[in-house]
């Protein structure tokens, strides 16, 4: 039996470590510093700051509301169900009409920028430096002037100086643009533009991301390599029509 167990390895037992999953039970106060240590982890409160930009258009912001009426029409599509369409003349497109409902306006009567399309123009601007656009969305908003008359789309108010230097409320022009639809049907488009614009933009931002600096900076990108509205140079199906760009100005 000796000759057997000659030169067979000695076995021992093993102590393996096993580490306390660290979670916050109902009972435990996390202010508590002994709590805190154990957790390893600290949660500070939001800083949020606001500071306000005063943007001026380099190119005309045009603009391409999805209005009220075709909002009905197509809901109205829908109701019908199959029968939809059927046995119906196509109406004859109203230019004027869809010109005024290309247009952002507040329920004070003044148009505006959809606050949206500012924000997503700073957090597309992220992607440019480095910075993930998934925690810019979370450290920077767009604070609005007022809401749309019909969908509630919060707005940032459009303003543009008259011929004695004064900001007035920014007036569109009518014009009509020939695109193909996504069937491939050539169209006229009506959209609503603003040849000269500012617009007073407040942003709330995350201080412990950003600083004033680092938005200002995030601003002039925005307006320089992103932009706002129909044409603008970082539109998902072109590369833009060269509207929609925009300078931070100097108080």
């Amino acid at each position: 039996m000796a000759s057997l167990l000659k030169g067979a390895k000695k076995t021992t037992k093993t102590k393996v470590k096993v580490e306390v999953e660290k979670h916050l039970s109902p009972k435990d106060d996390k202010s508590d510093a002994v709590v805190s240590d154990r957790l390893g982890v600290t949660i500070t409160a939001p800083n949020f700051k606001t500071v306000e930009i005063l943007i001026r258009g380099t190119a005309p912001y045009v603009q391409l509301a999805f209005g009220a009426k075709a909002r009905n029409i197509m809901r109205e599509k829908q109701a019908a169900g199959s029968t939809a369409g059927k046995g119906k003349k196509r109406e004859a497109k109203d230019f004027d009409a869809n010109f005024e409902e290309a247009q952002h306006k507040s329920k004070q009567g003044w148009c505006g920028i959809p606050a949206g399309a500012l924000r997503n123009a700073l957090v597309d601007s992220c992607v440019v430096v480095g910075f993930h656009k998934t925690k810019a969305k979370k450290a920077v908003f767009v604070e609005a002037d007022g809401f749309d008359r019909f969908e509630g789309t919060p707005l940032i108010r459009l303003q543009s100086r008259n011929s004695r230097g004064k900001l007035v409320d920014a007036v569109p022009r009518h014009v009509e643009h020939t695109v193909r639809n996504a069937t491939g049907v050539a169209d006229i488009r009506v959209r609503a533009m603003y040849d000269t614009w500012e617009a007073k933009v407040r942003i709330r931002f995350d201080a412990d991301m950003f600083t004033p600096a680092d938005i200002a900076n995030l601003m002039l990108r925005a307006g320089m390599q992103v932009g706002v509205g129909e044409g603008r140079a970082d539109s998902p199906n072109s590369c833009g029509m060269g509207w929609g760009h925009f300078e931070c100005v100097r108080n």
